[in-house]
């Protein structure tokens, strides 16, 4: 017999919190579903006293999300607990996860609490939760660098409280597996009632351990873990989802558990995750990097040509690769677009929205000979960036370069409804491009990253460009996709200009 292992995603929280990964309402939406595709258990959408817009989000994924649990974070505080309750009200299943830190550190210096009345906030927070669902979580925030007999407290009074799941969290990435594992060992054998609550771990991946340390945690009682798509997250991120859910699928002899998930959607969902955030995926990350499955080395080659378990220790299919191969073109019709977009999870709000996307289906058909299921995605993704509000919108552009003399770029751009025109030089296509822009708009604003993907294989792919700005603290990210990289580029860099002009101000805690 094997337990249950709950799978908690918190990619549309934590992941949201890596430096310009903020998404729209639509493209959390689209996430989500994916995320109930996959299989996932916990769907935590956000954390709704952020913002308005974040308790949207999260009421919005309540209301259409089925099979999953849909979890708002709150902090210890009633505003925050009640801002939960209201977004997830809608859910079919829904949680709220409380939390409070527990270190030292944390308590003398952030919080400038004594332990008996963090202890008092805990309980009081469970109390506040349950006054909405019966499915509560607490996490005690930087468990990792917290005294054992205070987490044994804290959690003894949130458990009579009524806390059903208790997080330990290692916030800053600083512990190493055996120590982990060694602290869940004790906190079930110390906490009274620990067999009555669910255990569940948390992990950041500062010294790239997030992942060890889940499992870890897993091999000594805990039964939720806490990951994201792709690693994303805080700083150098969370554990992946797709490492610790494959390492347990293959490494069956050594656990006792399993979980729900459809493997075969790791891949689309990694894509979809990758595409929306502007994060990509690393050629050498395991599971979903381009070269994960890839052999270059003759003797590799030969080995896995015999015989595949010679070298490779998953089925790439198993995973999703090479899953959705359906390629579409000029001559594909309305509803067979209609249909492919419902097969890959893609769901368009009206009949305005499926004409628009098939407009630009038919443009793309007439500038590349076969459209992929990644070209599709990127179809929709340029869609929902559209939707940012267009202060600047790209009227018409050029650029030209040659050996021996300057590049230079023509922009026009509507600028609240006037067109304004502007040229300049760069040291390419793109940095010329960039000027132009600059030259109308005088945004003062920072580039981070400039960074070129390819959609599809092939010289006619489409290039798919992010790029991350920064002013007066605030980071965004820019998307832009064509099968002209200059205009990708010109699409991406004012996608977070419009961004940035539009002011939406985030702000979330940590875990």
């Amino acid at each position: 017999m094997t337990d249950k292992l709950i799978i908690f995603d918190t990619t549309l929280r934590d992941g949201e919190q890596s430096p310009g990964a903020s998404m729209t309402k639509e493209e959390k939406l689209r996430i989500a579903r994916q995320l109930e595709k996959l299989g996932v258990d916990v769907i935590e959408a956000g954390f709704a006293a952020a913002s308005p817009g974040d308790a949207d989000a999260i009421h919005s994924i309540a209301k259409v999300i089925e099979r999953s649990t849909v979890c708002s974070l709150a902090r210890a505080s009633e505003k925050d607990v009640r801002a939960a309750g209201e977004a997830i009200k809608p859910a079919k299943h829904g949680r709220i996860h409380t939390f409070i830190a527990t270190s030292p550190i944390h308590m003398q210096h952030k919080l400038r609490m004594a332990p008996v009345d963090v202890v008092a906030r805990a309980v009081q927070a469970v109390h506040w939760a349950r006054e909405y669902t019966d499915d509560v979580e607490f996490s005690a925030e930087d468990a990792v660098r917290s005294d054992m007999d205070f987490l044994v407290r804290i959690f003894t009074e949130v458990i009579r409280a009524g806390a059903t799941t208790l997080n330990v969290p290692d916030t800053v990435g600083y512990s190493l597996p055996v120590l982990w594992g060694e602290r869940f060992k004790q906190l079930i054998a110390r906490v009274p009632n620990a067999d009555k609550v669910i255990w569940s771990t948390h992990c950041h991946n500062d010294l790239g351990m997030a992942s060890a340390n889940s499992l870890a945690a897993v091999m000594n009682g805990a039964r939720q873990v806490e990951c994201t798509i792709n690693g994303l997250g805080e700083r150098a991120g969370n554990a992946a989802l797709e490492e610790v859910v494959m390492a347990i699928k293959t490494r069956r002899d050594i656990f006792t558990c399993d979980t729900g998930i459809d493997t075969t959607q790791i891949v689309p969902t990694s894509k979809l995750v990758s595409s929306i955030t502007g994060y990509p995926v690393q050629p050498n990350k395991s599971i979903v990097g381009a070269n994960a499955f890839a052999h270059e080395s003759g003797i590799h080659q030969d080995g896995v040509l015999k015989h595949r378990q010679t070298y490779e220790i998953m089925r790439a299919e198993d995973v999703g690769w090479g899953a959705n191969k359906m390629v579409m073109g000029k001559h594909s019709g309305r509803a067979a677009f209609r249909a492919r977009l419902q097969e890959l999870g893609i769901v368009l709000d009206g009949e305005a929205a499926v004409n628009a996307a098939f407009a630009r289906f038919k443009d793309l058909a007439d500038k590349k000979h076969e459209i992929f299921d990644e070209d599709l995605q990127a179809l929709v993704s340029e869609g929902e960036v559209a939707q940012v509000s267009e202060h600047y919108r790209l009227v018409a552009m050029g650029a030209h370069s040659e050996t021996g003399s300057s590049p230079v770029a023509r922009v026009v751009l509507n600028v609240g409804g006037k067109e304004q025109q502007a040229d300049a030089q760069g040291g390419g296509p793109v940095d010329a491009t960039f000027k132009a822009i600059e030259a109308i708009a005088h945004s003062g604003t920072e580039l981070l990253l400039y960074s070129v993907n390819n959609i599809t294989s092939g010289t006619d792919a489409q290039g798919e460009v992010t790029v991350r700005l920064a002013k007066g603290g605030r980071v965004v990210n820019g998307q832009g996709a064509d099968t002209d990289i200059v205009v990708a580029s010109a699409k991406a860099y004012l996608n977070a200009l419009n961004k940035i002009q539009a002011g939406l101000q985030r702000s979330h805690p940590q875990l």
